[in-house]
């Protein structure tokens, strides 16, 4: 890919659009599918699979840890060589660069294994939480040196490999923990049961977690609201389909919203498993015509958009996107519910409220959320922070309106490095984000 200006200035699109998007698949998907394909016994292999930062990075981890992974990234495969849950490795490094995924679903895996492995990653990692992770799997018998922060990474694993049992877990963090905990469950001897002790935030990530283990094989039983339990069935190799990624789609569905026209998404649909999906009902009760199919997914918006009060806790990789449009709003908007998402790549509260008023709109911070107030945009260069979305959300500011520059373009390439050039394809009427 050509090397993008920075700031990377945005040019609107006179609308209405009429598009279909190929998207890449879905990085929760690739990346929970990679866990299971490599705990499993037998030889698995991805179709569809997202290649960017973060699979690289979970590619890369499993490789350290001593799994057998090949890929053909053009095709969208990826060949993985179970090793029977129990990574064969006596000594290994892994680097989860910034993928917080590969970091929370590694370090339980890394556990399995009998060697001692250190699990690291960059600047932007380690400053995100990991203790709900490292403090589970000290109950459940690995002994896990900090290796300068308590909580956080690096940190070294030894004394395994895990046996199993009972654990308590927070969940009001994120719901990686939880995942990463189930998705490593079938390779311990007794299973495991996690009890959580506060609400789960981003539910619908657990719930695609369960259905990704369910095609490799295992079943996950839930007990109660907070309980789940795993038996020590191990997983099966499989061919499995990784659908398109639903957080990605939500950026050109809210083009759709707030350029007029429409945008179809096809791969996407009634049976999709991501929870981040659910964007396009906000879009529809904002004012969006919203048609959901089994073979795809269309938006049609005719610039006008009401203001709305939402909670996303359920899907708050979608947040600021729809920060974005409500912006466009007839009136004010509240999203509440994601005040857990200040401890993602970024303050995603914060600095969104920041950069919303750099762009002229009226913005404010609240303890779980923001209310945003419609005003007109005025030419801005909005900060990105080293967040993708922060980068490919407020890029739709300047689809409608002129003057706005993203500065640090390039960090979309965590998850979605054709973001760049499937908006240009926008304007044509076929786009496509690999």
């Amino acid at each position: 890919m050509a090397r993008l200006p920075d700031p990377l200035p945005i040019e609107p699109i006179a609308g209405p659009l009429d598009a279909t998007v190929q998207l890449p698949g879905s990085k929760s998907i690739t990346n929970r599918a990679l866990i299971c394909a490599a705990l499993a016994s037998g030889t698995s292999e991805l179709t569809g699979a997202l290649e960017a930062d973060d699979t690289y990075a979970m590619v890369e981890g499993l490789r350290a840890l001593g799994i057998g992974v090949d890929t053909d990234w053009p095709a969208g495969r990826i060949t993985v060589r179970g090793c029977a849950g129990r990574p064969p490795v006596d000594v290994a490094l892994v680097d989860a660069r910034l993928s917080g995924t590969t970091s929370r679903f590694l370090l339980p895996v890394a556990a399995l294994a009998t060697g001692t492995t250190r699990v690291d990653g960059g600047i932007g990692l380690r400053a995100r939480p990991m203790g709900p992770a490292i403090d589970a799997i000290r109950a459940l018998g690995a002994r896990v040196t900090d290796i300068s922060t308590a909580g956080h990474l690096p940190v070294e694993l030894a004394d395994g490999p895990l046996a199993g049992g009972a654990v308590a877990l927070p969940g009001d963090t994120s719901s990686q923990f939880l995942s990463g905990l189930l998705l490593a469950g079938p390779a311990m001897r007794t299973g495991l049961t996690v009890r959580l002790t506060t609400e789960l935030v981003s539910r619908p990530y657990v719930e695609m977690t369960v259905a990704v283990m369910a095609a490799f094989g295992v079943s996950v039983e839930q007990s109660d609201d907070r309980t789940w339990v795993v038996s020590p069935a191990g997983y099966r190799a499989a061919a499995y389909a990784v659908e398109p990624d639903a957080s990605a789609a939500s950026y050109c569905f809210g083009t759709a919203a707030i350029v007029g026209g429409r945008v179809t998404v096809p791969g996407l649909g009634t049976a999709s498993l991501q929870g981040d999906l659910d964007a396009v009902r906000v879009l529809g009760s904002m004012g969006a015509e919203v048609d959901v199919a089994a073979g795809g997914v269309t938006v049609t918006g005719d610039r006008r958009l009401r203001g709305v009060e939402v909670d996303l806790s359920q899907m708050s990789d979608v947040a600021q996107t729809l920060a974005v449009v409500a912006a466009f709003a007839d009136g004010p908007s509240r999203f509440t519910g994601i005040g857990f998402i200040r401890g993602k790549e970024t303050d995603r509260v914060g600095n969104v409220v920041t950069e919303l008023r750099r762009a002229g709109i009226g913005a404010v911070e609240e303890p779980d959320g923001y209310l945003i107030t419609p005003g007109p945009v005025r030419p801005a260069t909005i900060e990105t922070y080293g967040d993708h979305r922060m980068a490919m959300a407020f890029a739709l500011l300047g689809l409608r309106a002129p003057g706005i520059r993203i500065a640090d373009p390039g960090c979309v390439a965590k998850t979605f490095p054709g973001y760049w050039a499937m908006l240009d394809g926008l304007r044509s009427g076929s786009a496509s984000g690999h």
